[in-house]
């Protein structure tokens, strides 16, 4: 990642990867040293679409290196957009305001869009259907610290493959791993797309969508499970089919590991919560040293 802003996970090659995750470890265990790493620097959030740990965890992280943070909580209602203000003037406006600006928007190119008109770092933390690049960041970061690696890795993608830009986000960064299996589950109302299909075999990478949760091999390594992304259609999607209760997760190996981008809402059961296997709430606390590290690599001396 040469560029000093994030708007796409293809910007990583395997090196530059592995260095930020290797700058995230040492967060972790050298938390103090890096106190006053970014003092006098000022971060904007500015978030057009509902977050709690995406948000709040960036919030976190800029507290924790030592800046200071200017924000709205949701800039679609009340910033200056509500008045009819564009993307492209409000980021304009921030830039002169802070020293980079961590977004969220509903639309698909918003972050290209802002990188065009800003002269400080942006930073995507989600925009639209198409990606998430500082969630699977923290997704393979926290593959990784289980694994000790991606490579040789398998993966069952859960749930809405087709609005999900968390497996979106996450199918890219895992194409600079060797060996990766991929596989689908969902309705096919929201299998994944083609093109993200066309990736993945372009990529070296294999993939076969399932249709329940019993033809999927039992010693997949990984389940990423994910919530059905009803605020990107119109009309009723109906019951979740794919549920993970502690049956389900039962038929799994003792060394798969279940993941999810949170929220959830009823497609991981809070009975699984205790098995060691679910390590969602762990995955979702990587997002402040992976989120630390990024912003040192952006804006560190």
């Amino acid at each position: 990642m040469n560029e000093n802003y994030l708007i796409s996970v293809e910007q990583f090659n395997r090196q530059s990867l592995e260095d930020l995750f290797n700058l995230a470890k040492d967060i972790k265990q050298n938390p103090s040293k890096y106190h006053d790493a970014l003092s006098g620097k000022v971060i904007a959030t500015l978030f057009y679409e509902p977050s709690t740990r995406t948000r709040l965890s960036f919030e976190s992280a800029i507290a924790r290196l030592g800046a200071s943070n200017i924000s709205t909580e949701n800039a679609r209602e009340f910033s200056s957009a509500s008045k009819g203000e564009t993307l492209e003037d409000t980021i304009r406006i921030i830039a002169g305001y802070s020293d980079a600006i961590v977004m969220r928007h509903y639309e698909d190119d918003s972050s290209e869009k802002a990188v065009k008109v800003s002269n400080v770092p942006i930073i995507n933390a989600g925009a639209g259907k198409k990606e998430h690049p500082t969630q699977a960041i923290l997704d393979v970061f926290t593959i990784c610290e289980k694994f000790g690696t991606a490579d040789n890795i398998s993966i069952l993608l859960g749930g809405d493959l087709k609005y999900g830009r968390t497996s979106h986000s996450l199918i890219k960064m895992l194409s600079l791993y060797k060996n990766v299996k991929l596989y689908g589950l969902s309705k096919p109302a929201f299998a994944l797309p083609q093109e993200y299909i066309d990736f993945i075999h372009q990529n070296g990478m294999t993939y076969q969508a399932f249709t329940s949760f019993d033809e999927v091999p039992k010693d997949v390594n990984v389940i990423y499970h994910t919530r059905i992304q009803a605020e990107r259609f119109e009309g009723d999607f109906g019951r979740e089919e794919f549920i993970i209760t502690q049956k389900v997760l039962d038929t799994f190996s003792k060394d798969t590991i279940l993941l999810h981008p949170l929220p959830r809402c009823e497609e991981i059961l809070p009975e699984v919560d205790n098995d060691p296997r679910a390590m969602y709430f762990v995955q979702a606390h990587n997002g402040i040293p992976t989120r630390m590290a990024l912003l040192l690599k952006l804006l560190g001396e």
